[in-house]
């Protein structure tokens, strides 16, 4: 089940738009179902994992290293690690930016990351410092593009005007909450910059941990992993209206709950594709395919005015 390749701007990246958050890795997912789920991914065509160097205390690289060892080609798969959160080399200086990648590399046990995200604002280290160091590793070749995950608008803009003059490497890619019960923040900050400085977006928890799914339709539906708990975050009276809009149109569409949330941030303008955040391999396959899902219209509008603020 291939579904169509999306570019990210301003690379020669192109990804399957259905992701897999590696959050899961090392904590809610041991070491076989792991490889399960990326054999799984890689069976309906995808490509991109997200991770950071901090999930499960760096578990999580390991165990997707482990499975990029067993790959014919290591360029099959997309890699997205952050950076500036592992407690042995926090924020990012130049020291703690290549520390952490170096020791990235080694976990993932490959020569090369893919996109390098920035996990957040350093307020302690100057921009172009931090940018400085992506550039030498990038023409070490152990970075291809930067990305940033947890960063305002204002800040990406910054960033970009900066590499523009220094020709340091620009952002290419924004990893954003993005769901039907977290909308604001991206549509009136990060959006409009993403789309001025066409810059692709990777929507995370587009399933708002699991809440849109339908799983949790009440505080007594308790997660199975504390990485899911957020899910329970939605339960009351605007979730209850949302997931009605998603009963209403998956009814219409004869598809699930999931798949009909995820597909409506895939229609969104600028998201290049979504990391999904599930437990198991069985749940990663049935969202396969929820790029093919055709919206229409008056459907994108009833999930729209349903999660609206």
């Amino acid at each position: 089940m291939n579904g169509q390749l999306r570019r990210i701007p301003g690379t020669d990246i192109s990804v399957h738009p259905i992701g897999v958050d590696g959050s899961v890795f090392g904590w809610a997912s041991g070491v076989e179902e792991t490889a399960r789920m990326l054999d799984t991914m890689v069976g309906y065509g995808g490509n991109l994992v997200s991770t950071a160097d901090h999930y499960a205390g760096g578990r999580s690289e390991i165990m997707i290293g482990g499975w990029l060892a067993t790959l014919a080609d290591r360029g099959q798969a997309v890699i997205s690690t952050k950076v500036g959160r592992h407690p042995d080399s926090p924020g990012l200086s130049t020291r703690n930016v290549v520390r952490s990648v170096e020791a990235s590399l080694r976990r993932l046990d490959t020569g090369y990351i893919d996109l390098l995200t920035l996990d957040g604002v350093d307020e302690e280290t100057p921009i172009d410092e931090t940018l400085e160091a992506v550039d030498m590793l990038r023409r070490a070749g152990k970075v291809r593009y930067l990305a940033v995950s947890n960063y305002p608008g204002a800040r990406v803009q910054d960033i970009n005007a900066l590499a523009e003059t220094a020709v340091y490497p620009p952002v290419r890619l924004i990893s954003a909450v993005y769901n039907l019960m977290q909308r604001d923040q991206f549509e009136n900050d990060l959006a409009p910059v993403a789309s001025a400085l066409g810059i692709g977006v990777l929507a995370r928890l587009p399933l708002a941990s699991g809440f849109l799914s339908g799983d949790f339709r009440s505080k007594e539906d308790q997660p199975t992993s504390p990485l899911f708990d957020d899910a329970l975050s939605h339960v009351g009276r605007v979730g209850n209206r949302v997931l009605g809009a998603i009963d209403e149109v998956g009814a219409s569409l004869d598809e699930s709950n999931g798949r009909i949330a995820l597909s409506w941030a895939l229609t969104k303008p600028g998201v290049v594709a979504a990391a999904v955040r599930v437990r198991s391999s069985e749940q990663l396959a049935e969202l396969s395919g929820s790029d093919g899902i055709v919206l229409s219209r008056q459907q994108v509008a009833t999930l729209d005015n349903a999660s609206a603020r």
